[in-house]
């Protein structure tokens, strides 16, 4: 199997992507202290199963932009 090789990013694009990157943790962090707040007050049996929804989403979304800074990271 032929592994495809990517171009490099242009330094825009790399500009770009960081700054978008730069936006999605701030609004990841709106999200995070939501839900963090959340699980401080009390909650009905419905309300528990919407947040720990929200917390699952939260720890993939945290992961998925950790990823991207890496390969940020390598490309830099």
């Amino acid at each position: 199997m032929t592994e495809t090789v990517q171009p490099a990013l242009t330094s825009e694009q790399s500009q770009e992507i960081r700054r978008l990157d730069h936006e999605l943790s701030n609004a990841l962090e709106v999200v995070i202290q939501t839900s963090s707040l959340l699980g401080t007050v009390e909650l009905d049996d419905n309300a528990r199963q919407w947040h720990r929804m929200l917390d699952n989403g939260v720890k993939q979304a945290i992961e998925i932009n950790q990823k991207l800074r890496d390969q940020l990271r390598i490309q830099a």
